[in-house]
């Protein structure tokens, strides 16, 4: 899958990402309006906006863009109808030839971690039958528990051909209160980024890891280290836009190829249509508004790489 990743990025020169993490705020009152006509003011009705507004969004980008990462928690908090209207979204974006990045940050030991990987990545067996849970290409993975917690996920991608983003330092303010910790002189985010590019080393595609990490666009510094430390690991960046990430900022996280980065956008894209500069749209118009953002994040990231070049 880290093949198609890299082919779809090439294709469509963006090695950019949309995150699918839909709160129902984000999701204009018309199409609110319509589920709740249908559904009720209702879990279901909730779900069903999400939806429509999910795939309006993907139907406006799907050809400018090689990936989407839906956040399995914007819908859980909707319950089961929730994770409904996230299968819809995965299975649709699928169906478009996207590579689809289940932000899952999944993580526990043995049986347990086992069974996330299954459902996420894998098989289950169902008598004499196999089932693909939710059948994402990627998932990213919490390595806090070491290896016990990532192995299993390692053998399912092996398996499938499929992929996994280590978190290895997140874009969030107190992400340094655990991975910045020095030990024996080096933060912990770097012995995770080692340890990474160790799992990585034993599953490659062509030229990339199956196995790749997570790095925010709001820590720029230690993406410079970190893109050393796991050279043949994808990076996926977070934090771009909405988290102050921007494309200069960005640069060190590819290697000399333009590879090895893809940056995530999540609400600077969904809701585009409420920033100022994408107004002009109206909610009626979102969908056309998350594309103009698409494209205008497009241009920031290539000005970027082409002034380092």
């Amino acid at each position: 899958m880290i093949n198609k990743l890299i082919r779809k990025i090439q294709e469509t020169g963006a090695p950019i990402v949309v995150g699918l993490d839909p709160m129902l705020n984000y999701v204009p009152e018309h199409i609110q309006k319509k589920a709740f006509a249908e559904f009720g003011e209702t879990l279901e009705g909730a779900a069903e906006a999400i939806w429509q507004f999910n795939k309006e969004i993907v139907d406006k980008t799907c050809d400018l863009i090689p990936a989407v990462k839906p956040q399995i928690a914007m819908y859980e908090q909707f319950g089961i109808e929730g994770l409904k209207a996230y299968k819809k979204t995965v299975d649709y974006c699928k169906s478009k030839d996207l590579v689809v990045i289940g932000d899952i940050k999944r993580g526990d030991i043995g049986s347990t971690s086992a069974a996330y990987a299954a459902g996420h990545l894998g098989h289950v067996k169902v008598g004499s039958h196999t089932y693909a849970g939710f059948d994402e290409d990627f998932a990213t993975v919490n390595p806090y528990l070491g290896s016990d917690g990532v192995k299993p996920f390692i053998d399912v991608c092996k398996e499938e051909k499929k992929g996994l983003f280590i978190l290895v330092k997140t874009s969030n303010p107190s992400s340094g209160e655990f991975q910045d910790q020095l030990i024996d002189g080096k933060p912990l985010y770097e012995l995770v980024g080692e340890k990474v590019a160790e799992w990585g080393a034993d599953h490659m595609g062509d030229g990339y890891s199956y196995i790749g990490a997570v790095v925010g666009a709001t820590y720029p510094e230690q993406g410079e280290k970190l893109r050393k430390v796991m050279p043949k690991s994808f990076i996926l960046v977070p934090g771009y836009g909405a988290q102050g990430g921007q494309g200069k900022d960005l640069v060190h996280f590819f290697n000399e190829d333009g590879l090895g980065a893809i940056v995530n956008s999540s609400r600077g894209i969904i809701a585009a249509y409420k920033q100022e500069a994408y107004a002009k749209f109206g909610p009626e118009n979102f969908a056309d508004a998350s594309r103009a953002a698409v494209e205008a994040m497009i241009a920031d990231i290539r000005g970027a790489l082409e002034a380092a070049k």
